[in-house]
C-alpha cells in the first residue's frame, strides 16, 4: 500500500462558481449535472435533449428511434473481465436498452496515441466485434485519429448507437410513480473496484471482475412479461446507484426509500469499499440496471430477471413514495435513516 494516495480518488468540492473544467465534471454526479445545465442545455436546447435520458427517443417514420452516444477514456485499457473495447459497446447498447429500445447499429470513433501496439489495438477491436455480436447489433461505421505520443492514454473510443423502441413501450426517467418497486439486477460496485484494483495495484484476497455486459436481452425479457409495468430503467454507471436513483426521483418528482440491507453487494466489494472508505452506492457499474416497476407485476419481473445469468442476483431494494419528492433516503441496518445524496463527482475517476 506504500505510495498510494487515497485523496487522489475523490474529486474536488465546488468552491463558488468554477471557471475551468475539473475532473469532477466528468464523474456523473452533481458537477456533471451542473455542467450540462449551465453549458450544454442552453447551447443545444431542443425537445430531444430535454429528455435527459441515457438515450433520446424521437418519432421517426411512423415509429420511435432511440439514439445515444458515449466516450470511453478508462485507464487501464485492460482490467479483470474486460477492456475498453467491450466496455464501449456494452455501454452504448445499455444506454439504448434503458429506453426500451432494441439496439440495431453502432458507430465507433478511435483516438489513438502514437506508439500504441497494433496487437493491442487488434485485441480491443476484436472484443468490440464480439460484444456487438452478443448484443445483436452491428458496428457499421467509424473514424480514426492519431495524437502525438504522450498526449493520450493509448486509446480513447467514442461509440454511438441507434435502436428502435417497440410499440407500447413507455420507459422514461420521469415514469416512476408512488408505489413502484425498485429492483436492482445484481450486486453493485464491481466495475469500479475492478478498475481500482489494477490501476493502483491493490489486492483484496480475490480478483474482482467488472460486471460489464449487454443488458438489452434482459430488458426485452422484462418488457415481455410486463410491457406496461416497467416505468423507468437506468444503468447505474458513473455516480453509481446513488446518482441513478436520485436522477429518477428528481425527474419523476417522487421520493424513494431504499432498504440498505437489501442492496446486494458482494463480500469482496464490501471489504474493498470498507477498507478504502468508499460508499458502494456511489461506485460505478457497467452491467447492472435499476428498474422502477408497478407493484402488481414486481414478482413476475423479478422472476424473469433471475432466470437470466446477467441478473441472477436481482433483488428488490426499495419503494417509491409520494413523500419528500426528489429526495432518496435509505433505512440503515441499525434502524436509522440517512439521506442518499447525489455524489459530487465520481469517487474513482476514469472508470469508463
Amino acid at each position: 500500500m506504500t505510495g498510494i494516495d487515497p485523496s487522489s480518488w475523490s474529486c474536488p468540492a465546488p468552491i463558488g462558481r468554477r471557471s475551468t473544467v475539473v475532473m469532477g465534471h466528468g464523474g456523473g454526479g452533481r458537477l456533471s449535472a451542473e455542467l450540462v445545465a449551465e453549458v450544454f442545455l442552453p447551447a443545444f436546447a431542443n425537445p430531444g435533449l430535454d429528455q435527459l435520458a441515457d438515450s433520446a427517443v424521437m418519432p421517426f417514420a411512423g415509429g420511435r428511434l432511440a439514439m445515444s452516444t458515449d466516450s470511453y477514456v478508462v485507464r487501464p485499457l485492460f482490467f479483470p473481465g474486460g477492456n475498453i473495447g467491450d466496455l464501449a459497446v456494452n455501454g452504448t447498447v445499455n444506454d439504448l436498452a434503458m429506453s426500451g429500445a432494441r439496439p440495431l447499429y453502432l458507430s465507433a470513433a478511435f483516438v489513438l496515441e502514437e506508439g500504441l501496439d497494433i496487437g493491442t489495438l487488434g485485441l480491443i477491436a476484436g472484443s468490440m466485434g464480439a460484444a456487438a455480436q452478443a448484443a445483436g447489433a452491428q458496428l457499421i461505421t467509424g473514424d480514426t485519429k492519431v495524437v502525438d505520443q504522450g498526449r493520450g492514454d493509448g486509446v480513447y473510443i467514442t461509440t454511438a448507437g441507434v435502436g428502435l423502441v417497440p410499440d407500447g413501450v413507455e420507459v422514461s426517467p420521469s415514469g416512476a410513480r408512488p408505489g413502484d418497486v425498485v429492483i436492482v439486477s445484481g450486486t453493485i460496485g464491481s466495475h469500479g473496484v475492478a478498475i481500482l484494483s489494477v490501476r493502483e495495484g491493490l489486492e483484496f484476497g480475490t480478483v474482482v471482475e467488472t460486471d460489464s455486459a449487454p443488458l438489452n436481452g434482459l430488458v426485452d425479457a422484462m418488457l415481455a412479461v410486463a410491457p406496461a409495468g416497467v416505468h423507468a430503467l437506468r444503468d447505474p454507471t458513473r455516480g453509481g446507484l446513488a446518482a441513478t436513483v436520485n436522477e429518477i426521483a428528481g425527474a419523476s418528482a417522487v421520493g424513494v426509500v431504499l432498504e440498505e440491507r437489501s442492496i446486494p453487494v458482494s463480500p469482496e466489494v464490501a471489504a474493498a469499499c470498507g477498507f478504502l472508505g468508499l460508499d458502494p452506492l456511489e461506485v460505478a457499474n457497467e452491467g447492472r440496471l435499476v428498474a422502477f416497476v408497478a407493484p402488481e407485476v414486481a414478482d413476475d419481473v423479478l422472476a424473469v430477471m433471475r432466470d437470466l445469468a446477467v441478473a441472477s442476483g436481482a433483488a428488490v431494494v426499495g419503494r417509491v413514495v409520494a413523500d419528500h419528492p426528489g429526495v432518496v433516503v435509505a433505512r440503515t441496518g441499525i434502524g436509522g435513516t440517512r439521506i442518499v445524496d447525489v455524489p459530487l463527482g465520481e469517487q474513482l475517476p476514469r472508470i469508463c
